[in-house]
């Protein structure tokens, strides 16, 4: 392997037994052979790629997807069923932190253990124990058994074993929320600096965040093959795009498989009582109007749930007119999902003279740029008469996903610009977003 080489992985496949009836015991395999049927289940099917010394790159993809079995293979617990791995330098590896630790002995013992297992030698552990002490905050506790420890305070302690390896080579899954916020800071700091001295990094984490501080390139791992390896950024966006979709199939196929159990117990409800169910329990109002459904759609009317901010989103309210309501008014209101109302408006404010309703029709309300940020919101709709006496008021309906690429926090991307002015007469500078 080159110099400049610190891991390569070419051509490599894995795949696991996955076993339906296993017999555990030697009378059990000798009496029923035909339990022990198993299929072969492939979770990485031909990965390539190398990473260069000192380069940071982050792996991404859904739950399954064969992120945390390549760091497996990386470190060797696990060996491929074709193709090489080859590395260069010392490893460390912090997949599963606390592994090895003995629940009887003292942290300071359970420090040496642990060490060991990532190849340091005592001489090595001694002349760095007091850094990793010093580092998990654990000073007063070391002394106690682990099993005295609390759940974060015993994550702090591996985690500080881990980190202080000096490795070649890093390794990391999922393991950066540990501990306290204080806490969690300084192990990123303190991943930023093992970075800039050199290191290399190979991280797994679902945050779009953490990977474009930390690597410089990210790997879109799908079904045990790389779908894409480019800038974090630029493979980020794709894979929430293509999630999104995703969770567009998934919440089409529930609300489909939901609308058939309620025609069902409709049908059924209908033939025991003679009479056509109508569910109330979201509706309040005089009854003389009726809203019956709420969509959403982008804006060339295709039905979709998921949408990204600043897209389309067309909003469909389709009513039954039982009695003519010469003064009718028409409101929507956007809320998140934990109650917090986003937006409300309605033809009124809108300037919008009263609507004679007259037969069943539908309303449409369109936001041409949606600028709201990642989450899971509903809506309230209602039609009224001028003076606000409800017609109908349907709550907690619409329910839909909004996801971003970006990284900004919050409930709305609101527009804004950023003024530098260095000195009172210098040139100011205008940036805007």
């Amino acid at each position: 392997m080159e110099k400049g080489i610190a891991i390569r992985m070419d051509g490599v496949y894995k795949s696991f037994r996955v076993y339906f009836d296993k017999g555990h015991s030697l009378k059990e395999k000798i009496l029923f052979k035909k339990r022990n049927t198993y299929e072969e289940r492939p979770v990485i099917n031909g990965i390539s790629f190398q990473i260069k010394k000192g380069e940071s790159v982050g792996l991404i993809g859904h739950n399954g997807c064969g992120k945390s079995t390549t760091l497996k293979l990386l470190t060797r617990i696990i060996y491929p069923d074709q193709g090489t791995i080859e590395i260069n330098g010392r490893v460390s590896s912090l997949l599963e932190l606390g592994a090895g630790f003995h629940p009887d002995l003292s942290g300071r013992e359970n420090i040496y253990i642990n060490a060991s297992i990532f190849g340091l030698s005592k001489k090595e552990i001694d002349q760095r124990i007091d850094d990793i002490i010093q580092f998990s905050e654990l000073e007063s506790y070391i002394e106690n058994p682990v099993r005295t420890y609390s759940s974060g305070m015993y994550m702090r302690l591996a985690f500080s074993v881990a980190i202080n390896v000096d490795a070649d080579v890093l390794l990391i899954d999922e393991i950066l929320a540990v501990g306290d916020v204080n806490f969690q800071t300084k192990c990123f700091n303190k991943l930023i600096d093992i970075k800039n001295q050199g290191t290399t990094i190979v991280l797994v984490s679902h945050s779009a965040e953490q990977i474009e501080r930390i690597c410089e390139r990210s790997i879109w791992i799908q079904d045990g093959e790389i779908m894409m390896d480019g800038a974090p950024r630029d493979v980020n966006k794709a894979y929430l795009i293509h999630m999104g979709e995703l969770r567009e199939e998934n919440l089409r196929e529930s609300a489909a498989g939901e609308s058939e159990e309620k025609t069902e117990k409709a049908e059924e409800n209908q033939k025991q009582t003679g009479k056509e169910e109508t569910d109330s329990s979201h509706h309040r109002g005089s009854g003389e109007a009726f809203i019956h459904e709420v969509y959403t759609t982008d804006k060339t009317g295709k039905r979709k749930a998921v949408f990204q901010t600043g897209e389309a989103v067309v909003f469909h309210l389709s009513y039954l007119q039982k009695k003519k309501i010469p003064d009718s008014y028409f409101g929507l209101s956007i809320f998140r999902n934990d109650g917090v109302r986003c937006y409300g408006t309605n033809t009124e404010v809108d300037g919008i003279k009263a609507y004679r309703l007259e037969g069943d029709g539908e309303m449409l309300v369109e936001f041409p740029s949606l600028q709201l940020l990642s989450g899971s919101y509903y809506i309230d709709v209602c039609i009224a008469r001028t003076n606000w006496e409800m017609v109908d008021y349907y709550d907690t309906t619409c329910h839909f996903e909004i996801f971003h690429t970006d990284q900004d926090i919050g409930m709305v991307k609101l527009s804004h610009a950023w003024q530098i002015e260095p000195a009172k007469h210098a040139n100011s500078e205008r940036l805007s977003c």
